[in-house]
């Protein structure tokens, strides 16, 4: 017989015989099978794991499960409640007038707010060579040379690490980060507008960099310099002082740009060379938190493993009413985290990101359009559920409405969609009841989305549902519920505008607006094609002009754009980070601010001005009532929607409930790596007998020629010939 074929035959056999319960198409090592880890994925790679400089939600799902701010969202109470972190208890103001005398908070005369923040002692970072000292006392690697840095290529090439326990001085240190010249913190304009002397302080720092940098120094020590608004009162308490009352100074409390940076870290990334082996804060974080990031390979993986030195923390043992009821309360009292490892896969396509979480191979996944009639049914009245093949497999669906707005925006400066008379107001408010949202959510978003009524989302303070809480300017209450007004009511307001029929009634010239766009791809064609149609139903004509995101910047900077696309998430669970989207000082050409319709109302200024810094309550309410409908009246925005968030989570998944503020759910998360184990077994089996078939075949080719080779080694010619 042939060496190959017997060789081919033996390996199908073995092949077949060598066959176990683990599936052939597990993508992670068969080490990893049965354990505590969960799997997830990212799109691209984090530029930042800066705290100081990190603004993305793709960089908060790894640095806020490592760097620990002194507070926290409660994980499952609604409306978002903060609770203490690293802090003993929240922060309450203390009120002062320029003089320095304590005063109420309602005082005319008060002129800064001091928060003073004590620590739990006791907490420790993770293990890092930052830390690491020798025997004399001396840190191991705060002077390394070229020679020193020859092998080391990742964090982990550095033999010894060391720890250290958190204090006070390591906060203050961070908030001075905010204004390093170097690092272009996104929150230092805002920052400085309240810390007393930050922005004095950011110049200071400036300056000395310029002087370190010509004196060939790479390190700029803050210890070095005092900041006026912050100080450290003793070793767990620290102050700071801001302008005025801004209660919202607490919400920041709560992200990453106000976690403890040690100095050590800071001078150990600092030294020459470092950067150049990307051994550097945006890709090393070092926090006290649960987890700290042992694998950045961006181009394939990012693993998250449990600190060590992690001091602990407990289940929340309450949440909202149903939470019980849910499963959410089982774990209450537990110790976090539950997980042992987080594994992160890159993955840029969204076909083998689903089948993977379909294998079983994801722990949770989103639904894209693609995958949404795979998983989603809609009912006759809307209602949403999982599809029998869902159900099937447990997978649990969860909805949440995003603390986010996707609006259509008007150039308040633009001579014709812009200014505030009585004719531009009616050609904005006829055009926002033409643009049918509920249409465009149903086509575009697959239903994942609710119509805007005005800036603020619901699960904020300022929200009104209901009756109530309508655009009274776009939307009848009928039956119960909002419907839109109709086209010929929007046609009466274009006439009333002096635009009859999409004909500029002074000229008698067609009404021609532009729409700028980033959209540029193939898949965009279908949604401008939309919008065309929506300013057609007013016989006006509108012009796509698409641009790349660089470009369309500019011209929403520089005031050039008449119609535009725009969206917000929010910082914080607070009104005033929506209406200050609408806030005349914050106008983006005049004042470079987030206000890019460039909407100026004196009465509504006015308004945000007392609103902005008060403490919820229904006197809050009364003036944010009366903002949002300033704003519905002007219509400085068609007011688009609000998306939708959909996520499927596997059976084995447990503890799962969207929380919209929080960065740092990945501890509350608890997987049965057991049962996961099962299902993949169960979801992958290998498809057998195709092998048994091509070896029955195998056989039948080959024992015709195993016969004919017997036969040709057993005649008497070649035997005799053999033996010569």
């Amino acid at each position: 017989m042939p060496r190959a074929g017997v060789n081919l035959l033996l390996g199908l056999l073995l092949l077949v015989a060598g066959c176990d319960d683990r599936p052939w198409n597990n993508p992670y090592p068969a080490a990893e099978d049965g354990q505590n880890i969960l799997y997830a994925s990212f799109r691209e790679r984090p530029k930042h794991l800066d705290p100081a400089r990190s603004y993305s939600s793709n960089e908060y799902q790894f640095i806020g499960q490592i760097y620990e701010p002194p507070l926290q969202y409660h994980y499952l109470k609604r409306p978002y409640t903060l609770v203490p972190l690293t802090a003993e208890a929240l922060p309450e103001p203390r009120f002062f007038d320029a003089e320095g005398r304590e005063v109420s908070g309602d005082d005319p005369a008060l002129a800064y707010s001091v928060y003073e923040i004590r620590i739990r002692p006791g907490i420790r970072y993770q293990p890092h060579p930052a830390f690491a000292r020798g025997a004399d006392g001396r840190f191991l690697y705060h002077d390394l040379g070229p020679e020193d840095l020859e092998d080391l290529y990742t964090l982990a090439d550095f033999p010894e690490t060391g720890s250290r326990e958190l204090v006070a001085a390591d906060y203050v240190y961070q908030i001075k980060r905010l204004a390093h010249p170097r690092l272009f913190s996104p929150i230092l304009g805002i920052m400085s507008d309240y810390i007393v002397g930050l922005k004095a302080f950011a110049r200071r720092l400036d300056q000395a960099d310029r002087e370190l940098r010509a004196a060939g120094g790479h390190y700029l020590d803050l210890t070095r310099y005092h900041l006026e608004g912050v100080e450290v009162v003793d070793r767990y308490t620290y102050r700071i002082k801001v302008h005025g009352r801004y209660p919202q100074l607490r919400y920041w409390l709560a992200m990453p740009f106000f976690a403890p940076m040690p100095p050590e870290a800071d001078r150990f990334y600092s030294q020459p060379g470092m950067a150049e082996k990307n051994i550097t804060l945006d890709w090393y974080p070092v926090g006290t938190g649960p987890f700290m990031l042992t694998v950045n390979d961006p181009n394939r993986r990012m693993v998250l493993e449990r600190n060590p030195n992690f001091h602990g923390e407990r289940y929340p043992a309450e949440g909202e009413p149903g939470d019980a009821e849910a499963g959410l309360l089982e774990d209450a009292g537990r110790p976090l985290p539950f997980i042992d490892k987080a594994v992160y896969s890159l993955e840029k396509e969204d076909i083998p990101y689903w089948n993977k979480f379909l294998q079983g191979y994801y722990d949770t996944s989103g639904i894209t359009s693609d995958s949404f009639d795979q998983a989603i049914r809609v009912g006759g009245e809307g209602e949403v559920t999982l599809t029998e093949a869902m159900q099937a497999k447990g997978i649990r669906l969860q909805t949440a409405v995003n603390t986010s707005i996707f609006y259509l925006g008007f150039n308040m400066l633009d001579p014709v969609v812009g200014g505030y008379g009585e004719r531009q107001r009616k050609l904005r408010q006829a055009i926002s009841i033409a643009l049918d949202y509920e249409e465009y959510i149903s086509i575009f978003a697959n239903g994942r989305g609710i119509p805007a009524q005005g800036p603020i989302p619901p699960g904020i303070f300022g929200h009104v549902p209901g009756k109530k809480g309508i655009n009274p300017y776009v939307y009848d209450w009928r039956d119960g519920r909002a419907v839109r007004k109709s086209t010929a009511e929007a046609r009466r307001l274009l006439a009333e505008a002096g635009y009859a029929d999409g004909v500029d009634q002074e000229t008698g010239r067609p009404l021609v607006l532009y729409f700028d766009v980033t959209a540029m791809g193939p898949d965009d064609k279908a949604r401008l094609e939309w919008y065309r149609k929506q300013f057609q139903k007013l016989d006006i004509q509108l012009i796509v002009r698409s641009t790349d995101y660089n470009r369309f910047q500019d011209k929403i900077r520089n005031g050039n754009a008449q119609i535009f696309i725009w969206g917000w998430n929010a910082d914080y669970p607070d009104p005033e980070n929506f209406l200050f989207l609408l806030y005349g000082p914050n106008g983006k050409v005049r004042h470079h601010g987030e206000n890019a319709a460039n909407y100026a109302n004196p009465e509504f200024d006015r308004l945000f001005e007392t609103m902005k810094t008060m403490d919820n309550g229904p006197v809050r309410q009364a003036i944010i009532d009366e903002m949002v409908d300033i704003v519905r009246r002007d219509a400085p925005w068609i007011w688009g929607f609000h998306p939708k968030g959909f996520a499927l989570y596997h059976g084995w998944y447990y503890n799962a409930k969207p929380n919209l503020m929080a960065n740092n759910t990945l501890k509350y998360r608890r997987i049965d790596p057991h049962l996961r184990k099962l299902r993949r077994a169960e979801w992958n089996r290998p498809i057998l007998w195709p092998l048994g078939v091509a070896a029955g075949v195998l056989i039948l080719l080959l024992v015709p020629a195993w016969f004919s080779y017997l036969r040709r080694i057993r005649r008497p010619g070649l035997t005799a010939a053999g033996e010569g």
